[in-house]
């Protein structure tokens, strides 16, 4: 269904166009030159020694994985409330995703619960910063840091937010970016993976392009030599067309968060006056990005219907995200009653760079008459 108002719409310009014909006119249009150079603005601009450019998030989950040696038999602590790459990116890997309940009021995971989900089997911890709002960390890492657990951080939301001054990313051992549509830096398709750690990122690296030397390092190299796959990789690596996107993308990132946040507090303030709906909660630690906006509907009202009649007068809406412990896929028998209630309540309304003050008035009156 066509919607009047979208829940996003990813920003493009003429800058995006004449970035990637410069890749095409130079004819390396695979991973090359333009990935390293986002790469390398990637991390100026998080403060970070290490980055690599990938396909998904979900490939930087699963090669962050296998960096830490994660392996059949091993538990790994996930946020339950996330999109379920999250959870596979372990499976991938022959473990089991333990999940863990969150917060009920930043959807993120509640560090007190990390006690009763760890065994002597816990060999990492995956927070995910819900929305672009990031978990609380300190806790967190001072809780890895007595088991000797290793910390992933799914940053899929999240490129741009802080927590207590540090970006988001870098914090934990190894930070996992998502730059697909809905996100605020976005390149169609594509991830990043992010780390302090000279040998983790050399890890990833390789096993990102099948375990060999890239085709780039080896244009540099002096004289020919055949490649030798040394480890089962994978088909990972970002283009050298998705990075010019990037490149450009990061350039105005700042000023897209900030517009961003501007709307955001203008729907806090008009859901402030609406019943049965409460506007999403910011810690005052962080610095939110909302990729997505997710609002909480009062128990009683039917979130689907909702979003079916907003639909019907044009307004797009859907679900926040999912709870992952009640996906038939993982067979899972944890119990997390918060997540399964914000999963069925969140309302993810209209939110992107290119939307109008007006629009969201528009789009809050409608929300308003439909949940009267």
């Amino acid at each position: 269904m066509n919607c009047h108002i979208p829940l996003m719409r990813p920003y493009f310009d003429s800058e995006e166009i004449e970035e990637i014909k410069k890749v095409l006119d130079s004819g390396w249009v695979s991973q090359g030159p333009e990935t390293k150079t986002f790469e390398e603005d990637v991390c100026e601009y998080l403060g970070i020694k290490h980055a690599i450019p990938v396909a998904n998030c979900t490939a930087a989950l699963h090669l962050a994985l296998l960096s830490i040696g994660i392996k059949k038999g091993d538990e790994v602590i996930v946020a339950d409330y996330t999109y379920p790459a999250t959870g596979h990116s372990v499976v991938y890997c022959g473990a089991k995703p333990t999940f863990i309940d969150i917060d009920p009021r930043t959807y993120n995971l509640d560090p007190s619960l990390l006690k009763t989900k760890f065994t002597s089997r816990t060999k990492a911890i995956i927070p995910v910063h819900t929305f672009g709002q990031t978990a609380d960390m300190d806790p967190i890492m001072e809780f890895a840091g007595e088991h000797g657990l290793k910390v992933i951080e799914d940053a899929a939301c999240a490129f741009g937010a802080t927590y207590r001054g540090r970006k988001a990313g870098t914090i934990g051992d190894i930070g996992c970016f998502s730059f697909h549509a809905r996100k605020g830096l976005t390149t169609g398709e594509g991830g990043m993976i992010v780390t302090a750690d000279r040998s983790l990122a050399e890890k990833m690296r390789h096993l990102s392009v099948f375990g060999m030397k890239t085709a780039w390092d080896r244009e540099g190299s002096k004289g020919f030599s055949v490649p030798t796959f040394t480890d089962i990789g994978f088909n990972y690596k970002m283009s050298d067309i998705t990075a010019a996107i990037g490149v450009v993308q990061l350039r105005r990132l700042d000023k897209v968060l900030a517009k961003k946040r501007k709307l955001a507090k203008q729907w806090n303030k008009l859901l402030s006056g609406i019943k049965n709906i409460e506007p999403p909660f910011v810690d005052r630690k962080v610095s939110h990005v909302y990729q997505t906006y997710a609002a909480l509907l009062d128990r009683k009202i039917d979130r689907n219907r909702i979003i079916d009649k907003l639909a019907k007068l044009g307004v797009q809406a859907n679900i926040g995200t999912y709870a992952s412990h009640i996906q038939p896929v993982y067979k899972s028998r944890d119990r997390c009653p918060t997540s399964f209630d914000i999963f069925n309540r969140a309302l993810a309304l209209p939110l992107y760079y290119g939307m109008t003050d007006t629009q969201v008035e528009e789009a809050a009156g409608t929300l308003r008459r439909v949940l009267k």
